[in-house]
Order: C-alpha cells, then structure tokens, then sequence
C-alpha cells in the first residue's frame, strides 16, 4: 500500500477517488440485502475487492470483500485509522449513521496513543472475569428461561431466549440494574438499526451515566468497578463509553450469534446431528457460523487520513472503509475445503483492535446452545430457513425471529 501522488512524477497513472468511480453505489440497508447478503457479495465481486457503497444517503464508503486486502488494512493502523472525527466534520447532521460511527473516547473509536490507553483499561477489567461466574450466570439465566415456554411447545428463541439469556449474563458482569440494562440495550438497538438513532443514542448514554455516578459511590464486583479501578484513571465520559462498548458488544452480536448457531443446527443434519450425538463440539458449530454468517457481518470501520493506493485503486481520504467479515470470510481466493477445527476466519476483527472478549462471547453462545439443546433436544424450527426473517441493517446477520416448536415438557427443577 502506497499514499503516493498518482500525479507525481513516476506515479502511477491512476485517478483520486473511490474505487469505483462510475455507477450507483450498493446499499446495505435494503431488505434484499438482508435477505440474501451472500448473493450481493456474490454480485459484487465484480468490482474486485473494494466496492463502492453509500451506508446511508450522503454518507459514501469502501467495503473491502477481499480476504488479504482485509489483513492488510486491518494490520496498517498508520494508514487505516479507526479515529473518525476528520469523517464526521462533513458527515450529514442527521445521518442516523453518526451515533453509530462518530468519535467515541473508547477502544474502538480511537487510534494510537490514545486506542492503547482506553484498549489497556478493558483487558485489564476482562482479565478479572471468573469464567466459573460466567457459566453460573449462564445456567442461571437459561434454566429460568427455558422453564418459562417449555409448557408451551413453541417459543420465539429471539425474543425467549438469545436476547434476554445475553442481556441478563451481561448486565450481571457489567454491574447494571435491570432498568438502567434496560434502557441501554434498547438505546443500542436504536441506533444499530438507524431509527430513532438520536434518541437512541441518547437513552444509552444517559442510562450508562447512572450506572458510573452509583459505582463510584459504591463499587462492586463487577466489570463496570474494575474499569474505574484502573490506574490510568478514566475520567467520567471516558468510563460511560468504555461501559458502553463493552456492554454493546457483548449483547447484541452475542444474541446473533447464539441464534444464527441455533438455525444452523436445527437446519444442517450433519452439524446438527453431530453436536446432538457429541461427535462435533458446539464450538465447531459456532466456528461455522463465524465463517458464514457471523453477527458482525460488515464493521472494522476506518478512516484513511490520505488517499490510499490499494492495489490498483485509491481510496479517497475521510471516507469510511468497511470491512465485510462475511464476504472476506467467504472469498472465493481462500475459501474451500472442510473447515472443521479452522478459525482463521475475521469474525472477530483484526490487528490492533481485534476483539478483546472473544473468549467471553463464545463462552456465554455455546453454554447457551449447549443447555438449550439439553433440555430440549428435539427442538426444530417451525418455518424454512429461506423463509424466515433478517432485521435490515449496515452492519449485522441478525434475525428478526426464530420461531421454534418442540414436545412441551415440565419445568426444570433448579439447583440454584
């Protein structure tokens, strides 16, 4: 990768700008992209591995679907910054892609000095976590869930089971009361889906406020305390967005990923039936997902300061480039064979800001599997795969519902 002039003396004869200049840009956000994103990536190969695409009217970009080009800018934090400030001073005002995009005084948002510095204070708080903690709270959560519609023979796994089992195992870690967890996770959403992005962004932050002022006052065992404890001595903003990216990564991707897992084993015999008889392992199937369709399918969003010569492209400076996971994951060049036990896979991200809590994350989507499956092995899903409904989205793989029916049996008796 190069940021040389193309109109310097030597310099290759090729034009500022996006990577393809003519053309209507791909939208992202649209309900067939939902539906079927891999025929889209599919369709844009074409392209080669930079596409043109505009997040949101107004707002243009790169998605990167090559897999090299992907490790490439990933690993060139120099060149690829993740700082967006520069980008957001001539963003559209109202674009609902500012909550989800713009500057944050966090690890995910920053670069350099700055990224290490707020980076630090997260691995050290996850380095707290007792995984025996983790599976308590799991079990907790998912034994009370199921209990709840194992009468009933049919259950959405969304709205029964991914999404509270995630919400409750990780407002527990973070420390927060169920209402203020409450109001942040639907302020997450908001702004993930881009409606009511504003106000969504909003009732986060006023609800991660709360929790910060009561565990200064009154800390406690939890990730939350263990980020005010560190020596670095966040100040209040940078403690709520520090919270703020732990607690909206750890629900949101984590829920998708336990749903798209699920649909994976109750629509794929042969992974189904191997985890069911225990000739595969959950992860195996988790790792199939990540391949496929992990929950973050476009993100690892950055911001070159210059023109970027990528290949034989520029990209131009100030404008977002998108990582697809999913399409680098899939790319034609890499992909094949049985990738059983292989996880080299950008589920996760990469280079410096590759995620943290991975460990974490699969920890709480395979027990959730495992338990659910336990206590209802016959569970099955009550419409076809290409039947059933994905939320629209940038960035996400996420389901609107999973229907699911099964032989309805008794409550658990629970040991806790």
């Amino acid at each position: 990768m190069s940021n040389t002039d193309p109109g310097s003396p030597g310099g290759p004869l090729i034009a500022h700008g996006s990577p393809v200049s003519a053309g209507p840009r791909v939208r992202l956000d649209t309900s067939s992209f939902a539906a079927d994103p891999h025929r889209a990536y599919a369709d844009m190969r074409r392209h080669g591995p930079l596409v043109p695409i505009e997040l949101s009217p107004g707002v243009p970009a790169t998605l990167v679907i090559g897999y090299q080009v992907a490790m490439q800018i990933l690993n060139d934090e120099s060149h690829f910054p993740a700082d967006s400030r520069r980008w957001e001073k001539n963003a559209p005002a109202d674009s609902p892609m500012l909550p989800m995009l713009g500057y944050r005084q966090n690890a995910l948002r920053t670069a350099g000095l700055e990224h290490e510095r707020y980076r630090r204070t997260i691995i050290a708080a996850l380095d707290t976590v007792d995984m025996h903690r983790v599976h308590g709270a799991v079990a907790r959560a998912a034994d009370a869930l199921i209990n709840d519609f194992c009468e009933r023979g049919t259950a959405d796994l969304r709205t029964d089971y991914a999404y509270p089992l995630t919400f409750r195992v990780l407002s527990e870690l973070m420390g927060f009361p169920e209402d203020a967890a409450a109001e942040a996770y639907h302020g997450m959403a908001a702004m993930l889906e881009g409606v009511g992005a504003e106000e969504g962004q909003q009732r986060f932050v006023e609800a991660l406020i709360g929790v910060v002022e009561q565990k200064r006052a009154e800390p406690g065992d939890d990730l939350t305390s263990e980020l005010l404890k560190h020596p670095d001595g966040l100040d209040a903003m940078e403690m709520v967005n520090q919270a703020a990216l732990l607690f909206s990564m750890g629900t949101e991707p984590t829920c998708n990923l336990i749903l798209n897992a699920l649909l994976l084993l109750m629509t794929d015999e042969q992974y189904g039936g191997e985890v069911l008889s225990g000739a595969m392992a959950t992860r195996d199937a988790i790792d199939a997902v990540l391949f496929e369709d992990p929950p973050l399918a476009n993100w690892c969003v950055s911001y070159p300061r210059q023109p970027q010569l990528v290949g034989d492209m520029w990209l131009p400076a100030d404008q977002p480039v998108v990582i697809s996971l999913a399409a680098c994951n899939n790319d034609p060049s890499v992909a094949g064979g049985d990738r059983r036990g292989n996880r080299s896979h950008l589920a996760w991200g990469g280079g410096p800001h590759g995620c943290p809590a991975q460990t974490l994350a699969q920890t709480i989507a395979a027990q959730g599997i495992d338990l659910l499956l336990d206590a209802l092995p016959d569970i099955r899903s009550k419409v076809a795969a290409q039947q059933l409904p994905w939320r629209q989205g940038q960035f996400h793989r996420a389901l609107a519902a999973l229907p699911v029916e099964f032989p309805a049996c008794p409550p658990m008796r629970l040991a806790w």
